[in-house]
């Protein structure tokens, strides 16, 4: 196993939009994807972007079957892409929490498109195109940030939605007029 750190925000390496994979073959993009199914697996996450193990890559993974942190999220396919891209087919946002594992231990709520079409590349340079809603959606959407160097916390509309795990009312969301 290849279990690798999760660098935390602050990083400046979270901050800078990630490069395009050229070489699809190479050994080291291989090795990467196995280091980052890995770590994700290790940290119980659902999904995990490269430069969240400090490589300026843009490469994600993500998917789950069932989790603690999100008990209540219907099963997203085990999917790498490389270079992705996505475009909005609904959009209408929902808002819901997050976390992440490159900011340990908090949450927020934070606003995503409902629907996407999203599309990037496999291992062999294959095209995946596929449609995604809510969660997965979500999901996505979370991991492309990381790509093009925001971490959730950036997207949060009211600061009054975020803190951590073990101190959060997850019942009371914050209206407009808390604001």
């Amino acid at each position: 196993m290849a279990v690798q750190e999760v660098i935390k925000m602050g990083h400046p390496i979270l901050l800078e939009p990630a490069k395009e994979v050229a070489d699809f073959n190479s050994p080291e993009l291989k090795q990467l994807l196995i280091d980052m199914k890995d770590t994700m697996r290790a940290l119980d996450g659902v999904g995990l972007a490269a430069p969240q193990i400090a490589v300026g890559l843009r490469v994600m993974i993500f998917g789950v079957e069932e989790s603690e942190r999100y008990p209540d999220m219907e099963p997203v396919p085990e999917t790498i892409l490389i270079n992705p891209e996505y475009s909005v087919i609904n959009a209408e946002k929902e808002t819901d929490w997050e976390g992440c594992l490159s900011v340990p231990n908090m949450r927020g709520l934070v606003p995503r498109y409902k629907g996407i079409k999203y599309r990037g590349y496999d291992i062999q340079g294959s095209l995946i195109e596929r449609e995604a809603h809510d969660f997965h959606a979500r999901v996505f959407q979370h991991e492309f940030d990381h790509l093009n160097g925001i971490l959730y916390p950036q997207r949060i509309e009211n600061m009054k939605s975020f803190g951590f795990e073990d101190s959060l009312n997850y019942e009371h969301h914050v209206s407009q007029e808390e604001i």
